[in-house]
C-alpha cells in the first residue's frame, strides 16, 4: 500500500543498471537524473520503494530530500583589501558559480560594460525569457524546480542571491548605499570575474534535489569556484547531505566550494557544512555599526540597533505594550501577543498608528499587518546585528527595554519617536557574530570547523528590486542595494577571496587555495570572540596575503579517500561515491589526524584524562625557491606541543617536506588552544591547534 509520496534522492554509479530489475518503479515519478558530474537521481517514492532501493547492491544512500535553510561598501577595505589591490590578468577568466535564489541581472553590480565574451571553457546556458537575459558578466543562469513548487525562472525575487553574488564577484559600483546608509563603493572580491547563477531556492528553503541538480550542472558547466550560503540545521552524515555530495564531486573536478557555517550560534556543535573538502565560513563584524535612537515622552533616550530608512516623524506617537493588545477574536492572549512573533496576534484596533513594544526580537510582520506606526523590540543577545524592519523600529537590550516598559506602565499617555539611523565605529571588530554557528565539528570533531571567519555583519550589496528590503510581505520599499547580516554574507566574501587566489594560481587545487586562506588569516582576539577557534577557526580572512602564503597544506582526491577509508568506509561503498577504482585496505586507512589539513584538532570523550596525539603533515613550498622555515609553537601550560623536525629547508618551488606535530593535553571541561607557525622571515604560515572534550562522533559508513 502506498503510504505517501515523498521526494527521495538516490546516489549510485550502478543505479541505471540496477533499476532495470526494479520493475514496480513508476518512471513518471522521476524528477531528475544526475549524470553530468555524478550518478544518481531524484524521484518520488513510497517508503517501501525507498527501502527496497536502499537494500540493492550499488546504492550508496537513499535519503529524504529535506529543506535546507538560506544562511560591501566597507568590508573589503576592512580586510586590508583596497580597490587598487594587485590584480591578475586572468581574473576575467574566473567563473564564480553562485547557488542561491537567482540573480537580478539589471543591477549595476552585474553590468557587463568592458567585459569581453565568456571564457572558452564555459559550457553552461542562460535560461533566458522575455524578462530575463544574461550578458558578458552574468554569463549563465538556470533555475531548478524539480517538483513544480515554484516559478522556474532564474530571476531573483528574494534578494539573497543577488546580494551573495555581488559580494563575491560584483562590479565596483560608486555611490552605492541603502537610502544613504553605508555609502561608498560596493564591490565584490573579484569584480573582473564572471558569474553563473544557479537558482536553488525560490523561498527561504532550498530542497536537496535542486541543490544536487545545480552542483551537477555547475561542475559540468566549467565554473572555477562555487559559493553556496545554504545549509541544513542538523548534522547529517557525509553522503546523506546534498551539499556534502555536491562539494565532494566539485573537489574531484578541481572546484573549491565555499559554504556558510550556519546561523544557529552561539550554541556549540551547531556548525553545518562541516566536511573537510569544502571551506566552512563563520561570520564576524566589521568596523561600523548602525544605531537608531528611541526618544521617549519623558525625554529619556536609548540607543538601539536597527536600520531605519523611513522618513522621520514630526511628532511622537502613542506607545503601547504588545501584551496589552492581543487579538482575542483570533484566539490570542497576552502570553502570545507580547512577543509579536505570530501574524494576526495583535489587535489592529488597539495598535494602529502606534508604536508597539514587544518582549522579544522579531521581524516586524505582526506589527506591520496590524497597522502599527513603529515597533520597539528587546533582546538579550542579538546586539551585533542591525535588522532591517518593515516599519520604523529600534532594538534595545533588556536593561533599556525594562526602563522603557516601566515608563510605558507609569505614564498616563506614553509616547515615543525614533531618531535617524546613524553610522558609528565599532572598535571591537572583528568579533564573531553572536548567531554564527560554532564548532566543534559534530561528525568528525578532530577536524576543526569552521575553517575561518569573514565579514558577515551589516554588509551592503546588490538587491533584487522585486524583493522587499526587510523580507516581509507588505514592505513596499524597493532599492538596488540592501544591508544584510549572517554567514550567508561571509560565505561569498570567502568565495571572492578564493577566486582572487585562483586568478593568480589557476593550477592550484581546492585544498591549496583553502590552505592559503586559512594559514594567512588574521589571528583573532580570543578574549573578545566567544568560543575562540570554535567560533572563528583559523582566524579572520586576509585575501591580500593569501596569494603568497609561503607553504600550503595540499590534498587531493586520494587524501580524502584515505580519510574516508579511515572512517570505516569499505571498497564497494567508496567506489560508488568516487566513481572510480579506488579501494580501501589496511595500508590506506588514514586516521582523521593524518588528513593533510591546515589545522590540528584533538578530541577526547574522557575529560579529566591526559591524551596524546600525533599529526602527520606535508607542506609544499610555494614561496621562495630557496628558503628555510623554523617552527614556533605557543599554547597554555596544559597543552604540550612538540614538532619534529623544527626546521624545514627547501631548494625549489613545489618541493614537499613532512613533519610530525605531537600534542599532549590535560583536558578538563573546556577547550585548550595554541598554534604552530612556520616562519622563514618573510612568510608566517600559521595553523591553530585545538584540544577539547567531545562525545564519540556519528559515522555514516
Amino acid at each position: 500500500m502506498v503510504l505517501e509520496y515523498i521526494s527521495r534522492t538516490v546516489l549510485s554509479s550502478f543505479l541505471l543498471m540496477n533499476l532495470f530489475v526494479f520493475c514496480s518503479f513508476d518512471w513518471n515519478n522521476l524528477l531528475r537524473s544526475y549524470q553530468r558530474s555524478f550518478n544518481g537521481f531524484a524521484a518520488k517514492l513510497t517508503e517501501v520503494e525507498a527501502r527496497r532501493l536502499a537494500g540493492m547492491d550499488g546504492v550508496v544512500s537513499v535519503f529524504t530530500s529535506k529543506k535546507n535553510k538560506l544562511h560591501t561598501t566597507r568590508s573589503w577595505d576592512f580586510m586590508a583589501f583596497p580597490q587598487d589591490v594587485e590584480r591578475s590578468d586572468l581574473e576575467s577568466d574566473i567563473i564564480m558559480g553562485v547557488l542561491d535564489t537567482g540573480i537580478w541581472p539589471e543591477s549595476a553590480s552585474f553590468n557587463d560594460r568592458g567585459f569581453g565574451p565568456p571564457p572558452a571553457k564555459w559550457k553552461g546556458i542562460c535560461q533566458s525569457s522575455e524578462n530575463f537575459t544574461c550578458n558578458n558578466k552574468v554569463i549563465g543562469a538556470k533555475a531548478y524546480n524539480l517538483d513544480g513548487r515554484y516559478d522556474a525562472s532564474p530571476r531573483d525575487t528574494m534578494g539573497h542571491g543577488s546580494h551573495t553574488a555581488s559580494t563575491a564577484a560584483g562590479n565596483s559600483v560608486v555611490g552605492a548605499s541603502l537610502y544613504n546608509l553605508g555609502s561608498g563603493t560596493a564591490r565584490g572580491g573579484v569584480p573582473g570575474a564572471r558569474i553563473a547563477a544557479y537558482k536553488i531556492c525560490a523561498t527561504s528553503y532550498c530542497f536537496d534535489q535542486d541543490i544536487l541538480a545545480a552542483f551537477d550542472d555547475a561542475i559540468a558547466d566549467g565554473v572555477d569556484l562555487i559559493s553556496i550560503s545554504v545549509g541544513f540545521p542538523l548534522p547529517r552524515p557525509f553522503f546523506q547531505d546534498s551539499i556534502s555530495i555536491g562539494s565532494f564531486h566539485a573537489m574531484k573536478n578541481g572546484i573549491l566550494t565555499s559554504t556558510s557555517a550556519g546561523n544557529t550560534g552561539p550554541e556549540q556543535n551547531s556548525v553545518c557544512n562541516f566536511w573537510p573538502w569544502s571551506l566552512t565560513v563563520a561570520a564576524s563584524t566589521i568596523d561600523r555599526k548602525f544605531v537608531t535612537a528611541l526618544h521617549l515622552g519623558n525625554n529619556a533616550t536609548f540607543e538601539g540597533v536597527s536600520i531605519n530608512t523611513f522618513s522621520p516623524w514630526n511628532e511622537p506617537r502613542d506607545l503601547i505594550y504588545a501584551g496589552d493588545a492581543p487579538n482575542t477574536q483570533k484566539g490570542f492572549d497576552t502570553k502570545l501577543s507580547r512577543y509579536c512573533v505570530i501574524p494576526d496576534s495583535l489587535d489592529s484596533a488597539l495598535v494602529k498608528d502606534k508604536i508597539v513594544f514587544c518582549d522579544v526580537i522579531n521581524g516586524g510582520e505582526a506589527q506591520l499587518m496590524a497597522g502599527a506606526a513603529g515597533t520597539v523590540v528587546q533582546d538579550r543577545g542579538l546586539r551585533d546585528v542591525a535588522l532591517n524592519f518593515p516599519l520604523p523600529a529600534s532594538s534595545l537590550n533588556v536593561e533599556d527595554g525594562a526602563e522603557v516598559l516601566s515608563y510605558l506602565n507609569s505614564a498616563s499617555k506614553p509616547t515615543a519617536m525614533f531618531g535617524k539611523t546613524v553610522t558609528l565605529a565599532d572598535e571591537e571588530a572583528p568579533k564573531v557574530l553572536s548567531v554564527s554557528s560554532r564548532g566543534p565539528n559534530p561528525l568528525t570533531p578532530d577536524i576543526l570547523k569552521p575553517d575561518l571567519t569573514a565579514p558577515g555583519v551589516n554588509i551592503l550589496a546588490a538587491w533584487s528590486e522585486a524583493a522587499p528590503l526587510s523580507g516581509v510581505e507588505g514592505d513596499r520599499r524597493q532599492w538596488p542595494f540592501n544591508i544584510a547580516s549572517g554567514t550567508s554574507m561571509s560565505c561569498p566574501h570567502a568565495a571572492g577571496a578564493a577566486a582572487y587566489v585562483k586568478s593568480f594560481h589557476p593550477t592550484w587545487s581546492p585544498a591549496a587555495i583553502k590552505s592559503a586562506l586559512m594559514t594567512t588569516a588574521f589571528p583573532m582576539n580570543v578574549a573578545s570572540s566567544e568560543d575562540a577557534e570554535f567560533g572563528f577557526g583559523s582566524g579572520h580572512i586576509n585575501p591580500s596575503k593569501a596569494i603568497c602564503p609561503g607553504l600550503v597544506y595540499d590534498a587531493g582526491v586520494a587524501d580524502y579517500i584515505r580519510f574516508l577509508c579511515g572512517q570505516n568506509y569499505n571498497t564497494s561503498t567508496l567506489r560508488l561515491i568516487t566513481g572510480d577504482n579506488s579501494s580501501c585496505s589496511e595500508s590506506n586507512r588514514d586516521s582523521v589526524w593524518d588528513l593533510n589539513y591546515p589545522s590540528f584538532s584533538l578530541s577526547t570523550a574522557s575529560p579529566g584524562t591526559k591524551v596524546t596525539r600525533s599529526f602527520h603533515r606535508i607542506v609544499t613550498n610555494v614561496g621562495s625557491a630557496v628558503s628555510t622555515y623554523e617552527a614556533a609553537v605557543c599554547g597554555p601550560s596544559e597543552l604540550k606541543i612538540t614538532v619534529e623536525p623544527l626546521v624545514l629547508k627547501f631548494d625549489s618551488l613545489g618541493q614537499k617536506s613532512s613533519f610530525v606535530l605531537t600534542v599532549e593535553a590535560s583536558l578538563n571541561s573546556s577547550m585548550l588552544s595554541g598554534s604552530l607557525v612556520w616562519d622563514d622571515g618573510v612568510h608566517q604560515v600559521r595553523t591553530p591547534i585545538v584540544a577539547h572534550p567531545f562525545s564519540h562522533p556519528v559515522n555514516d559508513a
